[in-house]
């Protein structure tokens, strides 16, 4: 008979705890999500025993991405009012919360299902007559989630590209530039966002800047980790095209 405490319960304690972690990394599997999960308020979470230290920093760049681009939607919102009333919201708060706090997978009947890429083409489109706030939110956030393997938490058999990441920062780019510059038939700008002027408002491009500059550290980590090396691309932004990231 085993003796309380002894070998025999250690190892049924361990034999517990590997398929716990098993049943975590399982449930962690890549399914299309929406955005990053909450953080735990406070307390041990058993969880964290099966992540590693770059699923820690994955998920807290993943969080601060998505914070700058919540900040990026309420201000494109709050500058361009008639976009969240072509989507029929109540107020551009309301609109903000339609894309990150509903579980969607990033599909829009109203973007005809597209998200990722083609969403910011159809954002970036003179003819679209939609709510081209959400389509481009809504396609830089979904490109994000591609980029990082679709997932909303991450565990120790996640695997992370960093190409992937590497290309989704420079997508950003493309668009930051494109949101500046890209203007309809009659040379009015899609959605009005920096201001130069006596009193300049460039918040839009510090916000793009820090999502940039989360992706490239991220890619450069996982880089190192992985010894996979990224292909670093020079492109023209008149003449740029969106890298794929998946």
């Amino acid at each position: 008979m085993t003796e309380s405490g002894g070998p025999g319960r250690r190892h049924a304690g361990g034999v517990a705890l590997i398929l716990l972690c098993a049943g975590i990394l399982l449930g962690g599997c890549s399914v299309p999500g929406t955005g990053p999960a909450a953080r735990a308020s406070g307390g041990f979470d058993l969880r964290q025993l099966a992540k590693t230290d770059i699923n820690r920093v994955a998920e807290t760049h993943q969080q601060h991405v998505f914070a700058s681009l919540r900040r990026l939607a309420d201000k494109l919102y709050k500058r361009n009012p008639a976009e969240w009333r072509k989507g029929g919201s109540a107020s551009a708060e309301a609109a903000v919360s339609r894309i990150f706090d509903q579980k969607h997978r990033w599909r829009f009947a109203s973007l005809g299902y597209r998200r990722d890429l083609e969403a910011m083409h159809v954002a970036l489109h003179p003819d679209f007559r939609g709510d081209r706030v959400q389509a481009l939110i809504v396609g830089l956030a979904s490109m994000v989630q591609s980029a990082l393997g679709d997932r909303e938490v991450f565990y120790m058999l996640d695997d992370l590209e960093p190409q992937h990441l590497y290309n989704a920062a420079r997508n950003v780019e493309i668009v930051a530039w494109k949101l500046a510059s890209a203007r309809d038939a009659a040379g009015n700008l899609l959605l009005l966002s920096n201001e130069i002027g006596e009193v300049s408002n460039l918040s839009f491009e510090r916000e793009f800047g820090r999502v940039i500059g989360l992706l490239d550290a991220l890619a450069d980590i996982v880089e190192e980790e992985t010894e996979r090396t990224v292909t670093r691309v020079v492109q023209n932004l008149t003449t740029a095209v969106f890298l794929p990231v998946y």
